[in-house]
């Protein structure tokens, strides 16, 4: 049995964009994801972060095939998943499972989580008899902390936490082993958070699952994450540990992100190096050519960086960077300078009155 459960390979997600009342025309895309590889070993937890628009959840719903790849594959335990169709699709997707971002939208106001708990098991044909799909729904509630009571009520009735854990348990039923989680706690309260990323950790030491964990909380990515990846405009640009990436981060995106966690200390937080990024984040519509993030980087070299996109290499051991200048940064040779704020105007293909098409929307894929 291979070590690593999910590979992708080259992932690409490029929504149309279309203009026209009668005939629709395809005037440009947006690269919500355009060219991803990562790699997710068996029980661990692979942390996804990055700013809104960066594509982190439309790479996921990628990955299960919710939304369509553009180009690339995804190969599941040995399985391109890419290739899949109909009914072999349908079997496969029993072994992989979500947990939407909104707990009250993905779940139906009009059905009671006893009917939503049933409904992926009869569509398996795990629903053998009464008795033991009656069991089966009341260990799922006890997994997840809610009474056997909550069967009989409607989502409405549930708290944002107690909605998140009827999601969770919506996503065990099939016992599946990957589980998708989309932003499982940006919705909730703080100390709801710690309760729900408390819980996705005993159900992986209980029944051996392995996540991939989307998220903007950098706090909650380092508790819950065995490895993180550093999403922006679309692609990877650094990959490691857990605990590497946070005590030495080496892509300069993500040192900005770090700088902006705050300090519980006073003195510490007058003290340390704050990294502001200057201008606007580039568009996925048009985003800039050489390093994405060349932009607004305040390393930015005259050479390679407007040209050239960096690949994401293997810098140490586990540690992974898509910069061309990584290695001169850490070592200090290249040093910190202004950065002229870039206003990103709106284009002529992103104009207003470009109807939305579909889930291939441009308001979708703006906010994967």
């Amino acid at each position: 049995m291979s070590e690593t459960l999910v590979s992708v390979e080259d992932m690409k997600v490029h929504f149309p964009i279309k203009r026209g009342v009668f005939l629709d025309r395809t005037v440009g895309y947006v690269y919500a994801v355009d060219g991803v590889d990562l790699e997710i070993k068996r029980g661990e937890t692979y942390g996804l972060v990055g700013e809104s628009g960066c594509g982190k959840s439309t790479l996921g719903r990628a990955m299960l095939r919710l939304n369509e790849p553009t180009n690339g594959r995804m190969v599941f335990d040995g399985t391109d998943v890419s290739s899949l169709k109909g009914e072999e699709l349908r079997r496969m997707r029993r072994r992989m499972q979500m947990v939407f971002q909104d707990p009250l939208s993905s779940l139906d106001p009009r059905q009671s989580v006893e009917s939503i708990l049933v409904e992926g098991l009869r569509a398996h044909d795990l629903d053998k008899s009464k008795e033991q799909t009656g069991k089966r729904l009341r260990e799922l509630l006890s997994a997840v902390g809610l009474p056997s009571t909550a069967l009989r009520k409607y989502p409405h009735e549930f708290s944002g936490g107690q909605r998140q854990r009827i999601g969770i348990a919506r996503a065990l039923a099939l016992e599946p082993d990957l589980i998708v989680a989309d932003e499982p706690v940006s919705a909730l309260d703080v100390s709801v958070q710690a309760q729900v990323v408390n819980l996705l950790q005993e159900l992986q030491d209980q029944f051996g699952l392995t996540f991939l964990v989307i998220a903007h909380d950098l706090a909650v990515v380092k508790h819950i994450s065995d490895r993180v990846g550093v999403m922006y405009l679309g692609g990877l640009v650094e990959e490691a540990t857990a605990d590497d990436l946070y005590a030495e981060p080496l892509h300069p995106y993500t040192r900005a992100l770090l700088s902006a966690i705050p300090v519980p200390d006073p003195q510490v937080e007058d003290r340390r190096e704050r990294i502001l990024l200057a201008g606007d984040l580039p568009s996925p519509a048009n985003p800039p050519s050489g390093c994405r993030f060349h932009t607004r980087c305040p390393w930015r070299q005259a050479s390679k960086c407007d040209t050239d996109r960096p690949v994401l290499r293997e810098i140490k051991p586990g540690h992974k960077v898509a910069c061309h200048w990584a290695e001169d940064i850490e070592a200090g040779v290249i040093k910190p300078h202004e950065v002229a704020p870039i206003l990103i105007e709106e284009t002529d293909t992103m104009s207003p009155d470009v109807p939305l098409v579909g889930p291939a929307s441009v308001t979708e894929a703006l906010n994967p």
